[in-house]
């Protein structure tokens, strides 16, 4: 990541580090929280039609809603569970390899398509992306043991071994169905395990993240994946300080209403660009007062 990215990002995670002292179990809601938001935009983005709510109540109170495909009830149970595998991995320092993301693959597509669940693309399995054609079965192997190797032993800044990861396993499109999840859950996995909290990819925003892909995917660039990613770390940063904090959470048009001299269209722009420490719950931006008035100031 460039410079200016990488040294606000830097700021953020340390005063993270100094607050997640002895808070584990508040991080530990905050993510089961964020759980059905984040399964729900992972399988929105490959166009499952579940809604937060029916996502959430799948995987919190085991309701399945009737008008919905065996596929999609599936689909929300089956990134639950690997959300609370990957989890469990990390808490062991387990490393990411070939084994672990065939497992996540596997438990991906259990009950959903089991002949393909668990191994590369075989044969003459072929994928395309849009105009993007994913390398042959025949070079599956070599490819993925470079892209793992690489992630473990280039040096630099792990934040740009981890975006290059991710553009890469895109690129190469491994398996024959659900790579897009199971490469934003190895994100996740990879972030996590480097200290970062998760970051939500949303599905009404997916055109960025996709545009990043494709820009990957046509040229090698990864400026774009980065300009997409920064905003999401730095929002995920902002909630989880808010919280550790103890700061009180307030919606952020209430705030506008205390604020005339403030328009909301500027509260709201400066929220998306992050250029202010507010955060989104269910899609309603939210923010710490006590940060909100420590922005004003600055």
């Amino acid at each position: 990541m460039h410079g200016t990215a990488l040294h606000s990002i830097g700021e953020l995670k340390e005063e993270f580090d100094q607050l997640r002292i002895g808070k584990d179990s508040l991080l530990r809601l905050l993510e089961e929280a964020e759980l059905p938001e984040s399964v729900y935009n992972s399988n929105a983005i490959e166009n499952s039609t579940l809604t937060l709510d029916e996502t959430e109540k799948i995987l919190f109170r085991q309701e399945l809603p009737s008008h919905h495909s065996k596929r999609e009830i599936f689909e929300a149970i089956n990134l639950g569970a690997v959300t609370q595998y990957l989890d469990e991995k990390i808490r062991k320092k387990h490393a990411l390899n070939e084994e672990l993301m065939f497992f996540i693959h596997k438990t991906l597509l259990s009950n959903i398509n089991d002949e393909i669940a668990g191994r590369f693309r075989q044969k003459d399995e072929y994928v395309r992306v849009g105009p993007h054609i994913a390398p042959g079965p025949h070079h599956l192997p070599a490819l993925m043991t470079d892209i793992v190797s690489e992630y473990h032993s280039a040096p630099g800044d792990p934040l740009d071994r981890i975006v290059l990861f991710h553009l890469a396993f895109e690129h190469i499109h491994p398996f024959r169905d659900g790579n897009g999840r199971v490469g934003r859950a190895l994100l996740n996995f990879q972030l996590k395990s480097h200290g970062y909290p998760p970051i939500i990819i949303r599905n009404k925003e997916k055109q960025h993240y996709y545009e990043a892909l494709r820009a990957y995917d046509k040229n090698q660039s990864v400026k774009e994946f980065e300009h997409a990613v920064t905003p999401l770390l730095k929002e995920s940063f902002h909630k989880r300080i808010a919280y550790l904090r103890g700061d009180e959470i307030v919606l952020l048009s209430k705030l506008a209403k205390i604020h005339p001299e403030r328009s909301p269209q500027s509260l709201a722009n400066a929220a998306k660009q992050q250029s202010m420490p507010a955060f989104r719950e269910r899609g309603r931006w939210k923010v710490g007062k006590k940060m909100f008035e420590e922005w004003l100031e600055s």
